[in-house]
């Protein structure tokens, strides 16, 4: 019983962080571009959440405007940050989002407070028993929503136009343009959605713990680094499939390993043995 509870709880762990991965993702098989100012937007949509749902009392509405505001904030970071730097070296780039990324965070702090902020009324906090295992309402919605998305995305990339686009913008830019593809309505399509994910898993992270805090987005940023490396940089299913894997990892490691390592240092340690037998990645593609 105990291995099934570990690997359920697993499941709900790598399900967020496949969310907020799969933004990361995004803009790097677009742009190929590191995107650490993404952690921003997942805290900015977590604040958005909770004010929306506390003013409110909607859960529904919170999420649409959490996921609304995050992309709209993202496509303004490539526009003002990114997109002059497109023809400097990848590392400008990064350096860059790494400034952003304090920047925003030390914005919080002076907007909102340090102390952080909760939900006046949570939701989804019922328990669920299913085949012996308990959850929260709120852990079954967040794997249940990861997995929707993730078919909706699917099927946006391989049945329509914009996700035909993004392909081909991805495999050759110029030719693409020279068949009429807009390179910036496409770029902008790719970190309004990478960016609406991020925040949308601010709110689940949130609703969660039932707490925003300004640094709320560092460690999941840098476990979403280590997911797309662990995936093949840029391949989606290899970001899933990586993040599934990392939280069942977790999940094991703080049971026989907690005596000695904490959750975080877990994730790094496997990333670590990982890349010294697959400096590819887990899911990597040839």
């Amino acid at each position: 019983m105990l291995f099934i509870e570990l690997i359920a709880q697993g499941l709900v762990q790598g399900s967020i962080y496949a969310l907020i991965a799969l933004g990361l993702t995004l803009v790097y098989g677009l742009l190929r571009i590191l995107h650490v100012a993404h952690a921003a937007l997942f805290t900015l949509g977590a604040y958005v959440g909770v004010l929306v749902c506390n003013a409110s009392g909607s859960l529904a509405v919170a999420f649409v405007c959490a996921a609304v505001v995050a992309g709209i904030a993202g496509v303004l970071m490539y526009r003002l940050a990114y997109q002059p730097l497109l023809s400097q070296p990848p590392f400008v780039a990064l350096i860059a989002s790494i400034g952003l990324y304090i920047a925003a965070e030390e914005s919080f702090r002076i907007v909102f407070g340090a102390q952080g902020l909760s939900f006046t009324q949570p939701n989804l906090q019922g328990q669920v028993a299913l085949g012996g295992l308990q959850f929260k309402q709120a852990e079954l919605m967040v794997m249940i929503g990861t997995v929707a998305i993730i078919a909706v995305l699917a099927w946006l990339q391989s049945r329509t136009r914009v996700g035909v686009a993004c392909q081909a913008t991805v495999s050759d830019p110029q030719m693409a343009e020279s068949f009429g593809i807009s390179l910036r309505q496409v770029r902008d399509i790719n970190f309004f959605i990478g960016s609406a994910l991020a925040g949308f898993a601010g709110v689940w992270v949130a609703l969660l713990n039932n707490l925003v805090e300004p640094t709320m987005g560092s460690v999941p940023s840098y476990k979403a680094l280590a997911i797309i490396v662990l995936g093949g940089l840029g391949s989606v299913p290899g970001t899933l499939a990586a993040a599934l894997v990392l939280g069942v990892v977790e999940a094991f490691g703080t049971i026989y390993l907690g005596q000695l390592l904490d959750r975080n240092a877990i994730a790094f340690a496997f990333l670590i043995a990982v890349l010294m037998v697959r400096p590819q990645g887990l899911f990597a593609r040839r």
